[in-house]
């Protein structure tokens, strides 16, 4: 008895569910343009439309090719390797500023000023560790102020 009641119910929702299918199939197309149909000529007389840069020229962003190196600080101790980095000259071992340059190479240098090269390190592993880049600089000396050495 329930059965047949159960049976009745789901095919009574499977035809309501079918009209509604039809009446969606008979509903108008949006009015999209065809893909074959042919552009509009320009209203001003002929020629290529000229289209203004996106996003304006005041708000792009340089390009990784177009800056000399990015730059980050890393105040807590370095560990390459399973080793705390130190300072060839001066045995400092934290208070990094982490310099990835153009030429796909790691540059350190510690709150004395001594610059070394890091080959343990790479452009991927400056991309893990910093954050988005927030300030560009004209000079190396400003970078350095605004990071605070």
């Amino acid at each position: 008895m329930f059965r047949r009641r159960a049976d009745r119910e789901f095919r009574d929702a499977q035809r309501a569910s079918q009209a509604m299918l039809q009446t969606h199939a008979t509903w108008p197309a949006p009015d999209f343009a065809s893909p074959a149909a042919e552009p509009a000529p320009p209203a001003h007389g002929g020629g290529i439309e000229e289209v203004p840069d996106f996003p304006p020229t005041e708000l792009r962003v340089p390009s990784r090719k177009e800056v000399e190196g990015l730059m980050m600080r890393w105040e807590h101790p370095l560990v390459i390797d399973g080793e705390v980095r130190e300072c060839p000259q001066c045995g400092a071992y934290r208070d990094w500023i982490v310099f990835s340059m153009r030429n796909d190479t790691i540059w350190l240098r510690c709150r004395a000023g001594h610059n070394t090269a890091e080959p343990r390190l790479d452009p991927a592993w400056y991309n893990r560790n910093s954050g988005p880049v927030d300030h560009f600089h004209p000079t190396l000396d400003d970078g350095l102020r605004h990071l605070g050495h």
